[in-house]
């Protein structure tokens, strides 16, 4: 039996395996969608198992990208000391917190309602399908963005228990926000994709061109964000809080270019965790204040 003072070194090794910290990025968004469609508080079932599936369901598509990945991780410097190719987290547990992660991400679908249940499986086979993707296509950043915006969709349905306009917008501006900050992070990693044959916008249009194409995916993020307002009837402090979103977007290009990537740390981690909680903030206002 494993000596009760190794587990939180296990369980440490397996939250930095998943990133969990990470969730920032796309709950903010799942919690948003819930406000605006429950007009506050979903109940705190709605609430709990909304989190509970997101939490999941990240949790699953972040340890099978590591198992698919270990190998190129192992030679890629910038990854290397990652938990798997370190041994730190074994291949076994891995593979068991994605058996685990799943099946508590389709039981708390079939908790919500109906239709969650039913398109809990499309929601896996997006999320666990995207390892591959950088092997075959430029355009893996949109199908991560594609990832992350099944939790405001999930978060809207988990409410409605049907599809309706609004949440489309805003799923369309995680989208196209993710993927204009994964083509600013893959910036670290040209030359090692070069060598593997790994394929990503970067390599296909090189720096400045896909720093552009991150900028005009950005531009795209802000005008979904409006529309979202004016599809779910938003007022100004969610306005107010999209424009800063914006601002933030442009500092994120300001702080990152092509002769100097040293920053990019900075503008994937800190600048988009601002801008998620930020638009959190605002969303509540907006509904709470009015």
């Amino acid at each position: 039996m494993e000596p009760v003072a190794r587990r939180p070194g296990k369980v440490r090794a397996l939250m930095d395996l998943v990133r969990f910290e990470h969730t920032v990025f796309a709950l903010p968004f799942a919690l948003m969608a819930a406000f605006v469609r429950a007009g506050g508080w979903p109940t705190g079932r709605q609430l709990g198992f909304m989190v509970l599936c997101m939490v999941s369901a990240r949790t699953a598509a972040m340890a099978f990208n590591r198992i698919v990945d270990v190998e190129l991780d192992a030679r890629n410097p910038r990854t290397a000391q990652r938990e798997l190719p370190t041994g730190k987290v074994r291949m076994w547990e891995a593979q068991a917190l994605v058996v685990a992660s799943a099946a508590a991400f389709v039981l708390s679908a079939r908790a919500l309602n109906d239709l969650c249940f039913a398109l809990a499986p499309v929601a896996l086979a997006i999320i666990l399908g995207y390892s591959y993707t950088k092997r075959f296509t430029t355009w893996s950043h949109a199908l991560l963005g594609l990832c992350d915006a099944i939790a405001p969709m999930g978060a809207w349905l988990a409410i409605s228990g049907a599809f309706e306009l609004p949440p489309f917008f805003l799923a369309l501006a995680v989208i196209l926000w993710v993927s204009g900050f994964d083509v600013i992070y893959a910036t670290l990693d040209l030359e090692f994709d070069e060598r593997e044959g790994l394929r990503s916008a970067v390599r296909r249009y090189g720096l400045r061109g896909a720093l552009r194409l991150s900028a005009a995916l950005h531009a795209g993020f802000l005008v979904a964000l409006l529309a979202f307002g004016v599809a779910a009837g938003l007022g100004a402090a969610y306005y107010t809080g999209a424009l800063l979103a914006g601002g933030l977007v442009l500092v994120e290009h300001l702080i990152v270019r092509p002769w100097d990537l040293r920053r990019v740390n900075t503008a994937f981690f800190t600048v988009n965790g601002i801008i998620s909680l930020g638009l959190l903030a605002a969303t509540a206002v907006d509904v709470w204040v009015g």
